[in-house]
């Protein structure tokens, strides 16, 4: 008979194996038998070969009594039906078998003691492979063995319990019978004390034996628990893996189709499964996996598939067709998030000065019928048709633009980038968070009077100041700049163009972007997209953004191309999905960005890139393998109430926060938004034909100023009577015109109906009245830039000068 390899008991996880000779009958005698001990249990098995399959018999030490008998022989015993006698080979073999046995029973009963606080009764080491699945559907087979005796037991006492009651009854109805005195009353108390006696004991045995079977299915009953429970997160990781394989599938069979040279790791699943992340934060997994375009989408440009994440570690040589992506001056980013810069502050690292407002005063509801505005537009100039307030939100279009900033934070960090490529991540992320508050915001903002200006001053509380300022009046184009004392500078000018489609609005923003860094003189700048409003006549409307972005950086040639995917019924992506590609100026790919504008975003750095062929879509793909996603920019929750407030964000509710020291001209200091934003509409309306009238008397004069300054007196005259000839016919407002449909978008103007008509008007068109308008922007000035060969308005300074001395003279009368 061998014996075990180590002398030494077993530690907690491990196992004790050897042969010992087990008692088997009186005709057999002791039979060679080949004995396991793991996590508690004792099995026993005829051969080796049977731990796979079969296993014969198991104890478990924690309700087990050991006893030695001789040298060589002792007992294990439940107390129950099982009772093992055993005899090792030598005194020193059984000697090693007691202190297994008895340290395993030890930890067995902590282990028991401690599940029957927690409900966890399963030890933490999981079963030895090849027999721990039969120890434990042994221990299930005996313990369902030994309830059912015990359930024939309550059922035979059952039975007795019926058979001495009729008894115990029939004697008592004869003993009622018996006349007192007579002589077989002796006899008959005889006979009902001895059925009494009997219908006791058969009661009590019944009540113990339900107490032990009601005791046995407790203390098993948490163990089913678990040991279920463990098989549901088994079954949740199978599907896991098999989804995960599902995914490598897909991969290899698309990258397949579209290459003709592939990695090595790309045809063994099992390595490329190992760099890829499973769960439903691989976003970029996702969005691969669910592609899929109906006619009127553009086909996916390239493919990521996962890497191996030792990949950084091996050599460059290159496979055949491959071309390697890695970058020497990149090398620690291989596994560190980009948020992850330690010198970057925290957004919540100053205290703010001031309280700021969380709410402001419910939307009222109010019902508005469209008829009741057209039809006071018959035998009327429909440019002369104010738009009501019904439709707008009480934000102007200058504070909307000033919520591209909330989440400046991206600009923080991305000032303290060190790589170029790096800081175009944060910068792509930023433009792709300026469209997160668009998707519920189907209210219009009012548009700015000439002159209006916003300043949003956080220099304190966040280190950024902003001011934006309407500069043009046709076509209504609005200046931006923002400075912050952490190296950053970001300008913008935006010109709205619209286009009125029948079912849906397309607003298409002109205009340029720039984006400036103090520290390594990167200057960055893009276009918005076009932001579509749907269901303009019938249903509820509904926002979305598509389109493509390339931000550039004009002084390395780094560029990142973003697309924002169109909604499609057909599709079976992710709604408002973006994606994109980080290349250097020599047209290297170095991340891919993947997302939603309106929930997060997430980077992948790439490793390994090869171009395929061309594939069914027609167009040659690029299959990039990647490291797993790390997000960059996720969503600010909206605050408590929201839908009661127009959707603002919380941002949003401090923009028209009344605050002193700004600007006459300040967007706060306008009185129909005000009016409007405490629910006083009908007043608001009022003042806003107030406003708009005065601002088309203040262009009237600025337009025969001019006239007077280049024509002769008898010229000027006679361009005079003409130009007020003109003005019913030609002036256009500059909040609205009367609309077609009540909301607009983010930056769009309501729909006049010279897009219904087909004809030219005011917002993107030239000025139809062909009077010159002398208008020079107070804070801004125009200028061209050399770097991104663009012209634009640029602040000039002397607004925060001016604030500072309380001096705002130089301001236009415009409220």
């Amino acid at each position: 008979m061998s014996e075990p390899k180590s002398p030494t008991p077993p530690t907690p996880g491990d196992t004790y194996k050897g042969w010992l000779f087990k008692w088997t009958n009186y005709i057999k005698g002791y039979q060679r038998r080949w004995f396991v001990l793991s996590n508690g249990l004792l099995s026993y098995y005829r051969t080796q070969a049977e731990m796979g399959h079969t296993c014969r018999g198991t104890i478990n030490l924690a309700t087990a009594n050991i006893a030695v008998e001789d040298s060589c022989s002792f007992v294990i015993s439940n107390g129950g039906a099982q009772t093992y006698h055993l005899k090792a080979s030598s005194e020193v073999e059984r000697q090693r078998w007691i202190t297994a046995l008895e340290l395993a029973k030890a930890k067995a009963v902590h282990m028991q003691a401690e599940s029957d606080d927690s409900g966890d009764d399963f030890p933490a080491a999981p079963p030895a492979s090849g027999q721990g699945g039969g120890c434990r559907n042994s221990e299930i087979q005996s313990t369902l063995r030994t309830l059912s005796s015990k359930v024939e037991d309550l059922s035979t006492c059952n039975d007795l319990i019926v058979k001495h009651g009729s008894a115990l009854q029939r004697s008592l109805s004869e003993l009622e019978g018996l006349r007192v005195g007579s002589g077989d009353m002796g006899e008959k108390i005889r006979q009902v004390t001895e059925r009494a006696t009997l219908f006791r004991i058969t009661s009590n045995a019944m009540i113990n034996a339900c107490r032990d079977f009601l005791s046995m299915a407790q203390s098993h009953s948490k163990r089913w628990q678990k040991a279920l429970q463990t098989e549901r997160e088994q079954r949740i990781r199978l599907e896991d893996t098999l989804e995960q394989l599902a995914k490598q599938h897909n991969h290899l069979e698309r990258a397949f189709r579209g290459a003709t040279v592939l990695p090595p790791s790309f045809s063994n699943p099992t390595l490329a499964s190992k760099g890829g992340g499973s769960g439903k934060g691989d976003a970029s997994d996702e969005d691969d996996d669910n592609e899929f375009f109906d006619a009127m989408e553009d086909p996916a440009e390239f493919i990521t598939v996962p890497a191996d994440p030792k990949f950084h570690r091996r050599s460059g040589s290159n496979v055949s067709g491959i071309s390697t992506e890695t970058g020497m001056d990149d090398q620690s980013l291989d596994e560190l998030s980009l948020a992850s810069n330690p010198e970057s502050p925290q957004p919540l690292e100053l205290e703010p000065i001031r309280q700021r407002r969380t709410r402001i005063p419910d939307k009222p509801n109010y019902y508005l019928n469209l008829w009741s505005i057209m039809k006071n537009c018959i035998g009327k100039e429909l440019s002369k048709i104010p738009m009501p307030v019904n439709f707008n939100e009480p934000l102007s279009m200058l504070q909307r633009l000033s919520e591209d900033l909330e989440y400046y934070e991206l600009l923080d960090k991305a000032a303290k980038c060190h790589s170029s490529l790096e800081q175009m991540c944060y910068v792509a992320a930023f433009t792709v968070s300026s469209y997160s508050t668009t998707v519920h915001r189907t209210g219009k903002p009012f548009n700015p009077l000439l002159g209006e200006t916003f300043e949003l001053d956080r220099l304190r509380e966040y280190s950024y100041r902003s001011l934006c300022e309407q500069v043009s009046h046709h076509p209504p184009a609005a200046a931006h700049h923002a400075f912050s004392e952490k190296g950053w500078t970001l300008r913008q000018e935006i010109t709205l163009a619209s286009k009125f489609r029948g079912k849906y609005l397309s607003i298409m923003p002109l205009g340029s972007i720039q984006c400036l860094f103090d520290k390594s003189d990167n200057h960055y700048s893009w276009k918005k997209v076009t932001t579509t409003v749907h269901n303009i006549i019938v249903g509820k409307l509904w926002i979305d953004q598509s389109g493509e972005i390339d931000v550039v950086n004009h002084k390395t040639g780094d560029r990142c191309h973003l697309k924002f995917a169109p909604y499609s019924y057909f599709s079976r992506d992710v709604p408002r999905k973006v994606t994109g590609v980080v290349t250097d100026k020599n047209g290297k790919a170095h991340y891919v960005l993947s997302g939603t504008w309106d929930e997060k975003m997430e980077f992948s750095r790439i490793m390994q890139s090869t171009k395929g062929e061309n594939g069914t879509e027609g167009r040659q793909k690029t299959v990039y393998q990647t490291l797993k996603p790390k997000e960059i920019w996720r969503k600010n929750p909206l605050p408590e109430g929201a839908e009661n407030m127009y959707y603002f964000s919380s941002l949003a509710l401090t923009l028209n926060e009344p605050e002193e020291g700004v600007a006459p001209t300040d967007s706060r200091r306008r009185p129909d938004q005000r009016l409007m934003e405490e629910g006083r509409w009908d007043e608001a309306n009022a003042e806003k034909q107030r406003l708009e009238e005065k601002q088309r008397s203040a262009r009237r004069e600025r337009e025969r100023e001019v006239v007077k300054a280049a024509s002769s007196p008898e010229e000027a005259d006679a361009q005079e009577t003409g130009t007020e000839a003109s003005e019913v016919s030609d002036e256009t407002d500059t909040e609205d015109s009367p609309p077609h449909t009540p909301v607009a978008s983010l930056y769009g103007p309501p729909v006049p109906p010279y897009l219904m008509e087909g004809k030219e008007g005011p917002y993107g068109a030239p000025n139809k009245s062909g009077h010159p308008d002398n208008y020079q922007a107070l804070w801004f000035e125009k200028i061209h830039d050399p770097v991104s060969s663009e012209t634009l308005h640029v602040y000039k300074g002397g607004y925060w000068e001016a604030k500072k001395q309380g001096s705002w003279e130089m301001c236009p009368d415009i409220f």
